[in-house]
């Protein structure tokens, strides 16, 4: 049996976390850079933990006002510490819970920029070798963040997304450009069953990209993202795709 592992972003403040961790079964949440704190971390890594959802920590630029997702150029020690800083956060969280981290995904701007330029993924990665062993990468299939992570021994879980449009290339459309974000329920959970059985994403231009991507993400914060998650899961199970974490 064909088998995806469903993931969203959590723990942001924004959406229904709840009502998301009964459909996913792995969840990147928040840790104090564009979004989380204390509190928010627990409350997710309770509720993940009370539904079996695997954790990821999902750092980011520090940058509460603009999400993180406005490009920014810091010094490598100080956005080294920053991403060490959030990281250990939830790792230390996570112990304290009963419910262990088990992979790293950027978020935002930080991860569009590691997807394209290698030094900023090795900056980020390296940033967080030793926190926890066995710590696992998702990282954007056909980007530098693979090549990377691998170079630097992690395991890689590589990703692709549900709600998001593609470029050619294989990366995503910058958010500011018309048609970044997807919206059709039914384009979204016909894409996803594309991807699993396939291996297959459609381009802006048509072009077919071909994607290993074995985790696909569904952003917390899209409007709908529960409908939309919902109506994925449903379209995977009817074409034979088991919902199951890769972590």
């Amino acid at each position: 049996m064909t088998r995806l592992d469903l993931n969203a972003d959590l723990g942001e403040g924004i959406g229904d976390d709840k009502a998301m961790l009964a459909i996913v079964s792995s969840a990147s949440i928040a840790c104090g850079g564009h979004a989380g704190d204390e509190a928010s971390m627990r409350a997710a890594l309770r509720a993940a933990k009370a539904r079996g959802v695997i954790v990821g920590a999902h750092p980011s630029f520090p940058d509460r006002e603009n999400f993180g997702r406005t490009r920014m150029l810091l010094p490598p020690e100080e956005l080294d510490a920053s991403i060490r800083a959030q990281v250990r956060t939830l790792v230390e969280l996570g112990d304290e819970e009963g419910w262990p981290v088990r992979y790293v995904k950027l978020h935002g701007a930080l991860a569009n920029m590691a997807a394209e330029e290698p030094a900023v993924a090795a900056l980020c990665f390296a940033g967080v070798e030793g926190l926890v062993q066995g710590l696992a990468i998702l990282a954007i299939d056909n980007s530098a963040q693979v090549e990377v992570a691998q170079m630097l021994g992690f395991p890689v879980i590589l990703e692709a997304y549900a709600d998001r449009a593609y470029t050619p290339e294989g990366l995503l459309v910058a958010r500011a450009m018309p048609g970044a974000v997807l919206h059709d329920t039914a384009e979204i959970a016909e894409r996803a069953v594309r991807l699993a059985q396939k291996g297959e994403i459609l381009a802006t231009d048509g072009t077919v990209i071909r994607s290993k991507a074995r985790s696909l993400c569904i952003h917390g914060d899209t409007p709908g993202a529960v409908e939309i998650a919902m109506a994925v899961k449903a379209a995977l199970a009817a074409a034979g795709v088991e919902i199951r974490p890769t972590f």
